[in-house]
Order: C-alpha cells, then sequence, then structure tokens
C-alpha cells in the first residue's frame, strides 16, 4: 500500500471512535482490510448488503434507504473518521441502507470475521461496536422523529446544515454542494417544493443559491428553526 494511503488511514483512524483502542488492536482490526477507491455517484455498499463494516479515509458519503417505489431518503451523512455499516456485522443481510459517495472518496473495508473475532476476545473493541451501533440507532430515531414531526422546511434546512458542515462542523462560509434534485430526494420530496422553500429561504436573507451549491448566510437562526435532535 503506497505510503500516503497508509498515512490517509492513520489519520482516518486518528479521527474516529477507533483511537481509543491500543495501536496493537486498530492494527489487528485493519490487517486484511481493503482500501476502496470510490468515484462520485459510485454506490459501494448496497442495500440489503452481507456483513460489512468501513471506516472513512477521504471524501464525503451518505447513507440512504430507498423504497420499493424507488423513492429515497438521506439518514445520515459521513466524513473523515467515522465508521459505517457496523450494524450489519452482527445481523445476516442487516444492511437496512446503501452508501453513496457524494465526492470522490476512499472506504477502508474492514473484514467482518476479523472484526467479529476480534471482538469476541477483546471486550474493549466489543464495547466500541455497541456504542457506535447505539449511536447510529439513536439517530435513525431522531431522523424519524424529524421526518414526521418536522416540515418539509425544517427537514430541507437540517440537511443543508449536515451538508455544509466540514469534518470539525466547522466551514466558513458555510456551503452546501448539492443540486436541487438532490436535496429533494434526500428530503423525500419532490424538486418543485424544494425549489420553492429556497425561495423563500432566499428572500429571507437566509440563504444564496448558486449553481448547485447553496450557501447558509445565518447558520445560527437556521439551526434554530430546525427540529431538535440529540447530540450523541
Amino acid at each position: 500500500m503506497p505510503s500516503n494511503s497508509r498515512a490517509a488511514i492513520q489519520r482516518a483512524i486518528s479521527l474516529s471512535r477507533l483511537a481509543r483502542l491500543p495501536t496493537d488492536v486498530t492494527e489487528s482490526l485493519v490487517a486484511d482490510a481493503v482500501l476502496l477507491e470510490v468515484p462520485a455517484g459510485g454506490v459501494p455498499i448496497r442495500q440489503g448488503h452481507e456483513p460489512t463494516a468501513g471506516l472513512i479515509v477521504s471524501g464525503l458519503v451518505r447513507a440512504f434507504h430507498t423504497a420499493a417505489d424507488g423513492r429515497q431518503i438521506t439518514i445520515r451523512y459521513a466524513r473523515v473518521g467515522e465508521l459505517l455499516a457496523v450494524m450489519s456485522l452482527y445481523v445476516e443481510r442487516g444492511g437496512a441502507l446503501g452508501v453513496e459517495a457524494l465526492t470522490g472518496s476512499r472506504i477502508l473495508m474492514l473484514r467482518p470475521a476479523t472484526a467479529r473475532a476480534i471482538a469476541e476476545r477483546d471486550a474493549r473493541v466489543a464495547n466500541l461496536f455497541a456504542e457506535e451501533i447505539s449511536i447510529r440507532l439513536l439517530r435513525v430515531v431522531d431522523e424519524l422523529a424529524g421526518n414526521t414531526f418536522g416540515s418539509m422546511r425544517q427537514r430541507v434546512v437540517r440537511h443543508l446544515l449536515d451538508l455544509a458542515a466540514g469534518p470539525t462542523g466547522q466551514r466558513s462560509p458555510l456551503v452546501a454542494r448539492v443540486t436541487q434534485q438532490d436535496l429533494a430526494d434526500a428530503v423525500g420530496s419532490v424538486r418543485e417544493v424544494v425549489v420553492r422553500l429556497l425561495r423563500d429561504l432566499r428572500e429571507e436573507g437566509l440563504v444564496q443559491t448558486r449553481r448547485d451549491e447553496i450557501e447558509l448566510l445565518d447558520p445560527d437562526r437556521l439551526h434554530a428553526e430546525t427540529f431538535p435532535v440529540g447530540e450523541y
């Protein structure tokens, strides 16, 4: 593996929950892992997938669910240092979400058998996986609550804030690089509704729209009106 890839993997580990583990343990976890290069728009993990787990080394991806009629809803966005699909390690064909790269991304795919074997003999790894699964479950519940009780405007604003946030949650200016159609898909709506909501936000001085990107001019006001979610 090229030295620049090794350095990128080490940086991703340092930003992840895996950083809490001793170095020899993380080295065992990734010893037989495979680094995937995923172009923008690529779908490295498909809905209904077999057990798997990954660590984002670079790029921005989204985890989404597709309904039988083809509609999609985005459940989360994930960046460098975040783990993917850990829940599916323990449930056969438990992959309820697909994963799409929104930018060119690299994902370190762990070998499921290795990850489970290490977790079985090391309580620290088992606890870390349990924490990751618990947090993902709680955030899915938050998303469900937001989609059920929040207005479409609140859902659009939440996705804009999430997309615009950088790896540390801070970026200036805050810009969500997304098409209106992709934003509509993410919130489970249609483009016409999203266009109207963006026009309202623009007229209120909250956003500025350009081709395939939306700048958040007043993120504090936008955040204040979103459906409240937990912080984990």
